[in-house]
């Protein structure tokens, strides 16, 4: 198929607010519209029909079955826009960028916009299925007799609903605690995770104050910035933190250096290059390129590993080598994580049997990771973070005017995301 390129145009987000704070009384419908009202308004698209828009949220109602075509049909787009919904994990809005940009690129939309949400001040609460088959069968009763029967049957556990848990079916392990496994497995050190932490925090701090979130984050619920981005930390209030995931001697992962649960969402604005010519709208940076991976964690892989392969295969398909970039967004989940990975593209054995390469990837520049800080820092609204990063990095590379960037986010369920951006 004939293909043409596909451009980052604009891009906002909400400020990213800790759980069950600021946005208590929000439902996830009310975020995500809010946002994609502000993008609509930014990218001055009232009343006009975009291509495709493509929106998810890892933490959702069966309320919220056709969420994205809501959220459209409650901004000032055309209501002939059409939206779709999708989940994977936190790699959710790095894949709608991904899908959408692909239908640009082939010629089938110009524009599209893509984008995510979560709220846990929005969980949707479930009660075990034995409970929603006595209910049915009370429905379906034809006389009262049955019905008493059946109401007879219920059990005070039937009552009691169940939240939903961020844990793995096949392990029933946390994301964190699959992450204590990994950072023991490739010997990193509490103080490295915290040291990683803090810069998350200096940097992230410092590009509030110099303005960098002012034009990607709109005032919402009387905010204008991250709440979770901490100016008085150190690494010594760091190393005072308990473990929360291992609480014997072996735990090294805290609340402090792992991503806080976050409410928040963000979207961007993709468009090929006669659109924006057509409505003057900025090209901020080419969506090159982007790869899924995954890996067997149930059988002993880490849980979050599968963006190093991901990487892996894109640098082979573009001929390029790790050490090619200027910006690296790579996903903080929990520090660990981001440590597992660089020193698993610096090992000889790791990069051989696993991304099947005679050499290691090798090192970073560190100077060019997370530059304007991440997820531990700024916040992990699942949904959001993909889109959050995509519109960072656009922003950076149109700003430094050369160059390229590569985004690595890791997932539940042993997945992992992996784009690479480069400037205009």
């Amino acid at each position: 198929m004939k293909t043409r390129p596909v451009y980052i145009s604009g891009g906002v987000r909400s400020p990213f607010v800790k759980s069950m704070t600021h946005y208590a009384g929000i439902t996830t419908q009310e975020l995500m519209t809010a946002t994609l009202q502000a993008l609509v308004t930014q990218m001055h698209l009232e009343g006009k029909i975009v291509g495709d828009v493509g929106l998810g949220a890892v933490i959702n109602s069966a309320l919220n079955w056709d969420l994205a075509r809501e959220c459209v049909l409650g901004t000032t787009l055309d209501p002939h826009t059409p939206a779709y919904t999708l989940q994977r994990a936190c790699g959710t809005s790095l894949e709608t960028t991904l899908q959408l940009a692909l239908k640009i690129s082939n010629y089938q939309i110009d524009t599209a916009i893509a984008g995510g949400v979560d709220t846990n001040s929005d969980v949707p609460l479930s009660f075990r299925r034995s409970f929603a088959q006595k209910m049915l069968a009370l429905r379906k009763a034809k006389d009262f007799k049955e019905r008493l029967k059946i109401v007879a049957s219920f059990r005070p556990a039937d009552f009691k609903p169940e939240l939903p848990a961020v844990v793995e079916p096949r392990t029933r392990l946390s994301m964190g605690e699959h992450c204590e496994k990994m950072v023991q497995e490739w010997h990193i050190s509490r103080k490295e995770q915290d040291e990683l932490a803090l810069m998350s925090h200096q940097r992230g701090v410092a590009a509030i104050e110099e303005g960098f979130y002012d034009d990607l984050v709109f005032e919402f619920m009387g905010l204008k910035r991250d709440t979770t981005p901490r100016k008085d930390t150190s690494l010594e209030k760091l190393a005072k933190l308990k473990t929360v995931f291992d609480t014997t001697e072996k735990g090294t992962l805290t609340a402090g250096n792992s991503s806080p649960l976050s409410d928040g969402a963000a979207a961007v604005f993709l468009v090929c290059e006669e659109y924006a010519k057509e409505f003057d709208s900025p090209l901020l940076a080419r969506f090159v390129d982007a790869q899924v991976a995954a890996v067997d964690f149930v059988h002993g892989e880490g849980l979050l590993m599968a963006p190093t392969i991901a990487v892996s295969e894109l640098l082979k398909r573009h001929h390029l080598s790790l050490q090619d970039f200027d910006f690296y967004e790579i996903h903080e989940a929990f520090s660990g994580q981001v440590l597992c990975t660089l020193k698993a593209w610096e090992s000889p054995d790791y990069c051989q049997r696993v991304l099947k390469r005679n050499e290691p990837l090798g090192p970073i520049d560190r100077s060019k990771l997370n530059v304007k800080g991440g997820s531990v820092a700024l916040g992990h609204p699942f949904a959001a973070t993909g889109a959050r990063i995509v519109v960072n990095l656009a922003k950076l590379l149109h700003q430094r005017g050369q160059g390229r960037g590569l985004i690595s986010i890791c997932t539940a369920g042993g997945m992992g995301v992996a784009a690479i951006l480069e400037a205009v």
